[in-house]
């Protein structure tokens, strides 16, 4: 204890990730971090919808989220997730990992990543609307 405040020593796995993590360059620690808060969204996505979520809610419509200059891939998935709230997001973030290992790991540049990111969630709202309301669809929106 250090005055009122507990003192938690890190296990020996937390002092290894913090090791690596000051030994990355900025742009690597960004990187990083990016992914983190990937892997954190996707596991919020994979919680159930809460009790009393409704099945037969109405056909909603994307909100409109300007892109922003510089966008990071992982901004462009909070921001396509907020903007297509009405979509499944486990399924979606299935998807969007790979790229975004593409983006990581392969070196695919942000705004190539992001224009089918963009492609992804829009074709996974037309099919959204398609099974909601099949008499209303239509194919050219």
């Amino acid at each position: 204890m250090f005055g009122n405040i507990p003192v938690n020593p890190l296990n020996a796995e937390d002092r290894e990730l913090l090791r690596l993590f000051h030994g990355l360059q900025a742009a690597d620690r960004r990187s990083l971090m990016d992914y983190l808060q990937f892997l954190q969204q996707r596991a919020e996505a994979a919680d159930p919808a809460p009790a009393g979520a409704s099945e037969a809610a109405p056909v909603a419509t994307p909100l409109e989220i300007p892109r922003p200059e510089n966008e990071s891939v992982v901004a462009a998935i909070k921001r396509l997730s907020k903007a297509y709230f009405m979509l499944d997001r486990s399924s979606l973030l299935n998807e969007a990992s790979l790229l975004m290992s593409a983006h990581l790991l392969q070196g695919r540049p942000a705004p190539e990543v992001i224009d089918e990111l963009e492609r992804l969630f829009a074709q996974r709202y037309r099919a959204h609307l398609e099974a909601v309301s099949p008499a209303n669809f239509d194919p050219q929106d």
